[in-house]
């Protein structure tokens, strides 16, 4: 099954509740919450308290991906605000499969992130240990880039990979997907699709289900 996942990195803040509820009402299950720490990105986003308010309120997946340093510090309290799944990326953290384990522990689903310049090869020794792989289609950190086409390659790959150990694995794209490129990256591999200024501009209900048709 294919999967939407609108990234509240690019809502309307000041409406955030109400834009959350209009998801739900048109066919949204997952809340794709990107935390971002201004080290292992540039910029910062939000944390625990905004994700603990908002879980208060809905009963979405919520898709938890961490953009920040030493991810293994903060498990535990991302666990507690709410996640449901907990992605990490692999360049921030010397301590994988310590991290993965830490999730699943905390009663979460796991998954592992790679940055565009980030091989598939990288992944590989993880896929049985995790429910999702995320791949990056821009580098980390800002909302509204273009996709970058190599990366859908990457997607393929890990998709086989999956495959060929048996795996049902959720693959994840995020950055720069609008309802132009989506079908590319479901053909791809991807099942999980990850779509900010292209769900929150303009009408967000006609903007969801332009997406869903094309899922």
């Amino acid at each position: 099954m294919n999967i939407l996942s609108p990234s509240i990195l690019s809502a309307d803040f000041w409406k955030l509740g109400e834009q959350i509820r209009e998801l739900e009402q048109a066919g949204v299950t997952y809340l794709h919450v990107d935390v971002m720490d201004g080290l292992f990105v540039p910029s910062i986003s939000y944390g625990m308290p905004v994700i603990a308010s908002i879980r208060k309120g809905t009963d979405l997946f919520f898709d938890v991906h961490l953009m920040i340093e030493k991810p293994e510090r903060y498990i535990a309290d991302f666990a507690k605000s709410g996640a449901d799944l907990i992605n990490f990326h692999i360049e921030a953290t010397k301590h994988i499969e310590e991290t993965i384990a830490q999730i699943h522990r905390a009663g979460k689903k796991a998954g592992i992130t790679i940055k565009p310049g980030t091989p598939a090869s990288a992944a590989e020794p993880y896929l049985e240990l995790v429910d999702m792989v995320l791949v990056m289609t821009v580098e980390p950190g800002f909302g509204g880039q273009k996709l970058i086409p190599e990366c859908l390659e990457k997607v393929t790959l890990i998709r086989k990979m999956a495959d060929e150990k048996g795996l049902d694995l959720d693959i994840e794209v995020d950055g720069g997907i609008n309802t132009d490129n989506v079908e590319s990256a479901v053909l791809a591999g991807a099942n999980v699709i990850v779509a900010g200024s292209a769900i929150f501009r303009d009408n967000v209900t006609e903007n969801v289900k332009a997406f869903l048709k094309k899922l």
